[in-house]
């Protein structure tokens, strides 16, 4: 008889799987904050197009003719603005090639798995482990980071350990 377990443990089977696909790509990710400069050679080595425009989302991931493309909002800045590349990359990391949608959109719609998955991917990027732990939180704020990025950042840390 197969036993199935339970949603949490299939939770963090799946981010355990995730994470080595991740270390594996050897870009620093939970080691240091990931940069702008990071996310433009990620697109390049994986030949990802990225364009800014005006939207009305944050950002959205899709794929054409197998082409991936990223699309960027001209009005994200600052912190937020990193945390859209990030999340929209984690799409094509972890969830590409998607046949049933034709773009994954950030902050649109309800938190699906995979959107989860992609902001844990944007937000452990933006703050390391060692970021979370030898930063108060006050200095934190004062770099950009607003309270629900730190809040999701520690729920990462002790629900998953990275």
């Amino acid at each position: 008889m197969v036993q199935c377990c339970n949603s949490d443990t299939l939770t963090l089977t799946i981010m355990k799987l995730l994470v080595e696909k991740i270390r594996n790509l050897r870009i620093g990710w939970n080691e240091r904050p990931l940069t702008e400069d990071d996310f433009y050679r990620l697109c390049r080595r994986f030949k990802i197009k990225v364009t800014e425009m005006p939207l009305s989302v944050g950002g959205f991931h899709f794929r054409c003719k197998k082409q991936d493309f990223i699309a960027l909002s001209t009005s994200l800045t600052g912190k937020e603005r990193l945390l859209v590349m990030f999340h929209e990359f984690a799409h094509f990391l972890l969830h590409a090639p998607n046949m049933n949608e034709t773009a994954s959109f950030h902050g649109v719609g309800r938190k699906t798995r995979k959107e989860q998955e992609a902001d844990r991917f944007a937000i452990v990027a933006l703050l390391p482990l060692k970021t979370l732990e030898t930063r108060s939180v006050d200095d934190l704020i004062e770099e950009g980071f607003d309270t629900e990025m730190l809040r999701e950042r520690i729920e990462v840390y002790e629900k998953y350990r990275i």
